[in-house]
């Protein structure tokens, strides 16, 4: 009986030792950390290279317009005072991909345009709509291949576009406001179209049916969520509300764009890599920049400095027109109206509703179609 008991207790010390053993084999432990460490230092590597080529990609999309350098001193004065200006155009060229929407008459048109403006803080801004058929003063600007177009005391805002492309379109603009804008963005039918489909679409809320031909447009009043096809029909339709002018088609670009800037906080980008970079890469595809802004750390840091800036901090208007004395089927800036605004963009401070009642034909039957 003794002897049994001695042999259990060897028994137990044996496999005691042979427990603690296996918890301490230091070889198996460090050869572990090894293992760790190269694969991090291999995911460094490969994902630093990953995100290189990411990197230059993405900047080889984005094209850039030196408009400092084509313009050179004779602009407004660059007012530092914290606030920034920016163009943005939306570009009806028929070229490429865009052809689906009509013929090519041998140049691109800006379709849309807006004067944003950040208020020091960027924390709100205010947007001001030009319709394209608004007849304005064009100075002189240099075509295609250099050739310079005389100036004129009337011409259609967008035919600037055509004549002399980005760099134009920001001299009259600077021209009209007595404002130098800091920033040129635009983008093509083609590219927004692809983006908003990148996003999943836009929920919108239409009061009333909309259907257009011309645009490809067909919405029924109720709740909404566009792809890109019929979001580019709906902020292009102009004979599916109201009265058919370009006023109309304003009101329903002003609440896409609230809808859109609520959609893109909405569809979390950065817990979703492979969808941020579907989405950088489309974006940087349709954008055109001024040079300042051509590299995805700047745009990057431009985009950083707007993000505070949500719908409801935007002040959407359309600058104050009546109809054109000359010709009843373009309109003309209300002179006092239009100075009024562009006094207080220039003052960084908020634009007067006094100046936007004096734009009685500004308000048309498109106004709450859209929400």
């Amino acid at each position: 009986m003794a002897d049994d008991s001695r042999s259990t207790r060897a028994d137990s010390r044996r496999r005691a030792g042979r427990s603690r053993g296996r918890r301490r084999k230091p070889p198996v432990r460090r050869k572990g950390w090894r293992i760790t460490l190269w694969t991090a230092a291999a995911l460094v590597v490969l994902g630093g290279g990953g995100l290189g080529f990411v990197y230059f990609k993405l900047n080889g999309n984005i094209h850039g317009v030196d408009i400092n350098a084509a313009l050179g001193t004779d602009r407004p004065e660059n007012v530092d005072n914290g606030s920034e200006d920016i163009l943005v155009l939306g570009s009806d060229s028929r070229a490429g991909a865009n052809d689906e929407y009509g013929a090519d008459e041998g140049s691109a048109r800006s379709d849309t345009a807006m004067i944003v403006h950040v208020y020091a803080g960027h924390k709100q801004a205010s947007v001001v709509s030009i319709p394209r058929d608004t007849m304005v003063p064009r100075p002189e600007c240099k075509g295609p291949g250099g050739k310079v177009v005389p100036a004129t005391r009337r011409a259609q805002f967008n035919d600037a576009y055509s004549v002399g492309g980005a760099v134009c379109a920001v001299k009259t603009v600077e021209s009209m406001t007595g404002i130098r804008m800091d920033h040129y963005l635009e983008v093509d039918f083609t590219g927004f179209k692809k983006l908003i489909d990148k996003l999943g679409g836009v929920p919108v809320t239409t009061t009333k049916a909309i259907h257009d031909n011309k645009s490809h447009l067909d919405l029924a009043a109720g709740t909404h969520t566009l792809d890109g096809e019929q979001s580019l029909g709906l902020v292009r339709t102009r004979h599916g509300v109201g009265d058919g002018s370009d006023l109309g088609r304003i009101k329903l670009q002003q609440a896409f764009i609230k809808a859109l800037i609520e959609r893109v906080k909405s569809v979390g980008l950065f817990t979703s890599p492979t969808k941020l970079y579907g989405l950088a890469d489309t974006a940087t595809s349709a954008l055109t920049t001024d040079s300042d802004l051509a590299s995805v750390n700047k745009l990057l840091g431009f985009a950083n400095g707007l993000k505070g800036i949500g719908s409801s901090d935007m002040h959407m208007v359309t600058l104050p027109v009546a109809a054109d004395p000359i010709d009843p089927n373009r309109v003309a800036p209300i002179p006092s109206a239009a100075k009024q605004v562009w006094q207080a963009l220039h003052d960084d401070k908020p634009i007067p509703d006094a100046a936007l009642k004096d734009g009685a034909g500004t308000k048309t039957e498109a106004d709450g179609v859209v929400k």
